[in-house]
């Protein structure tokens, strides 16, 4: 009986998936933060072969056994490096090739994610014999990656710095409570550029995205300062014009 004479509940149950070679399939992570003063990435250090010892992206493969879809691995993944359960996550774009990986050809879906570093316990886990911090330059950091990390890297940040002249993204960058200049100081680190306060702030106020903390100012060496959060369930703000308009 050839394929055409089958129902399809029939031609599913005899369906051999390894019919056709698939690919290594996997899922790595940018996850940037901002601390001291600077923006920086999470790397972990390979413990096993390939690239045993060098820096990399964190990550790993899809468990087509537990992970409901792609964004499930990413949200698996995230938890497991940093506790995190719910930053900001966007899909960034898929890599794949022959050659980035030498156990065979793979395919990756890179997520970029954005929290806040503070409380924070970096873990490494399998695969992996460290995870730190490290500050971002123009297009990317002062080591050679493993794989073709370096290259989703530097993709990364070009989308990240793109998205911030017209987005309120950086937000999700700073602790839950902050004030309007901590706000404004991460748009300056990310874009690499001092920003004027009062259209910064007409801006912010336009965006209606954050809410005023009742009760709580930072006390510091000049007047109080008003604390604020994101505004609950507030989606990401898509200004009408870029940072510099």
């Amino acid at each position: 009986m050839g394929n055409a004479d089958l129902t399809e509940q029939e031609y599913l149950a005899s369906y051999n998936v390894h019919a056709f070679d698939v690919p290594l399939t996997s899922v790595d992570l940018v996850i940037f933060t901002v601390r001291e003063q600077a923006l920086h990435v999470l790397l972990v250090r390979r413990g096993a072969h390939p690239a045993k010892g060098q820096w990399a992206l964190p990550g790993g493969f899809i468990d087509i056994r537990n992970d409901p879809d792609l964004d499930g691995t990413a949200l698996r993944k995230l938890r497991e490096k940093t506790g995190v359960t719910a930053p900001y996550l966007e899909q960034l774009q898929g890599f794949g090739s022959s050659t980035r990986d030498p156990r065979g050809w793979s395919a990756t879906f890179a997520y970029f994610a954005l929290i806040g570093s503070s409380h924070i316990e970096l873990q490494h886990g399998a695969g992996a014999d460290a995870a730190s911090w490290h500050p971002v330059g123009a297009a990317g950091v002062d080591m050679a990656l493993a794989f073709d990390h370096g290259v989703i890297l530097a993709t990364a940040i070009q989308r990240l710095r793109n998205k911030v002249e017209y987005t309120s993204l950086p937000a999700h960058l700073l602790a839950p409570e902050f004030t309007l200049s901590d706000l404004q100081r991460v748009y300056e680190i990310v874009l690499g550029r001092p920003i004027d306060k009062s259209a910064f702030r007409k801006r912010v106020k336009e965006g209606d995205f954050l809410e005023e903390i009742t009760g709580k100012q930072r006390h510091g060496s000049n007047r109080p300062a008003q604390l604020y959060r994101i505004r609950s369930g507030q989606p990401t703000v898509f200004f009408s014009r870029t940072m510099g308009a």
